[in-house]
């Protein structure tokens, strides 16, 4: 059986195209995902839009196909990328030769980086097996879906630049200290072995120097493969809790007992928002809903950080990449700094 680097056309031009053509395709099916459920939903089955039932099918069928091509091409991409950036290079550029201004650097690289919590996992892997430091891609996994340009422009468009600013260094604050913290604790034991392999026809190789295009090629498409069969369950399980939490987001409750007259409002709003699964984008309705209804921007910015940053569907993604010890440091370490930005900003804003 021919491998996937012969199968490609000997020229440089045609394997462009053939490239080209899968990425069209990939985009379409991208763009067009929503209005293919709209249409099979709510005009073949004819299931009511705001039906809590629909939202819940309709979430699942919609991020299910999201998130598996979003996987598929940041997987393939960073995996060809990575086969021509050398560990020593990729190490040095976010490493940093001081401790901590790695950290700051792949937070900051993550801020530009339009990764929901899920899709930001493939990237993580690509870092790691290039040698970055496992605490310096934390902070990168951290910041990704925390801070992003939709985040952004919404809290201005809503709250103006005051809160937007404060969410920004919140953010970059939480996801540096909390990758320096986990990179002193030396975590990087605690990483499944796979994640540090690099396979070309199912070996594994110690460098990808003199790789031809082709192989490059076939490297990512095999790397998609391998990690696609190895968390699609994870995946499912992920999106399935998400979906049937989705639409029925305890409004009421959150207003009785996260409130401002509840010490422990900050706390019970990272509790309600870790299952909560969505992107910046989707959750932010509901934070000016509950906004409007009166509660604390400290209380509002930590369940928006849960809901983006330790989302349970990512944590059940991470399990596959992170061993049990690392991904209790992780959610302890980032939900300790989401808690403490909440209570910081409700006495700074009260």
């Amino acid at each position: 059986m021919s491998s996937i680097a012969e199968r490609l056309p000997a020229t440089r031009r045609g394997r462009w195209l053939v490239l080209s053509a899968t990425a069209a395709v990939w985009a379409g099916a991208y763009w067009g995902n929503g209005r293919v459920w709209d249409r099979l939903l709510y005009d073949a089955a004819g299931m009511a839009p705001a039906a809590r039932l629909t939202e819940t099918v309709h979430f699942f069928l919609y991020d299910t196909v999201k998130i598996g091509l979003l996987l598929a091409g940041i997987i393939f991409v960073v995996t060809v990328l990575r086969s021509y950036a050398s560990v020593e290079r990729t190490r040095a550029l976010l490493g940093g030769r001081r401790e901590g201004v790695g950290n700051v650097m792949a937070a900051g690289l993550g801020v530009i980086t339009p990764f929901c919590s899920c899709s930001a996992v493939p990237a993580f892997i690509g870092f790691v097996a290039a040698g970055v430091p496992i605490g310096v891609t934390l902070s990168f996994l951290i910041a990704s879906p925390l801070v992003n340009e939709i985040a952004i422009g919404m809290l201005f468009s809503l709250f103006g630049w005051q809160i937007t600013a404060l969410y920004i260094g919140a953010g970059l604050g939480v996801a540096t200290l909390a990758g320096w913290t986990l990179g002193r604790l030396g975590v990087q034991r605690w990483v499944e072995p796979f994640v540090f392999e690099t396979k070309l026809g199912g070996q594994t190789i110690d460098s990808t120097a003199g790789l031809t295009f082709g192989e490059r090629i076939q490297m990512g498409t095999e790397e998609v493969a391998t990690i696609l069969r190895k968390i699609w369950p994870y995946l499912l399980v992920g999106i399935g809790l998400g979906a049937v939490i989705h639409g029925w987001a305890p409004e009421d409750f959150f207003t009785t007992y996260a409130g401002s007259g509840n010490a422990f409002g900050v706390l019970v709003a990272v509790a309600i928002g870790i299952p909560l699964y969505s992107n910046a984008a989707g959750i932010m309705p509901l934070v000016q809903a509950l906004h409007d209804k009166g509660l604390p921007m400290g209380t509002l910015l930590a369940f928006m950080m849960s809901v983006v940053a330790l989302s349970l569907p990512e944590m059940i993604l991470l399990r596959r990449v992170l061993k049990p010890q690392l991904l209790a440091a992780f959610i302890a370490v980032v939900g300790a700094g989401i808690v403490a930005v909440g209570y910081l900003f409700n006495l700074l804003l009260a």
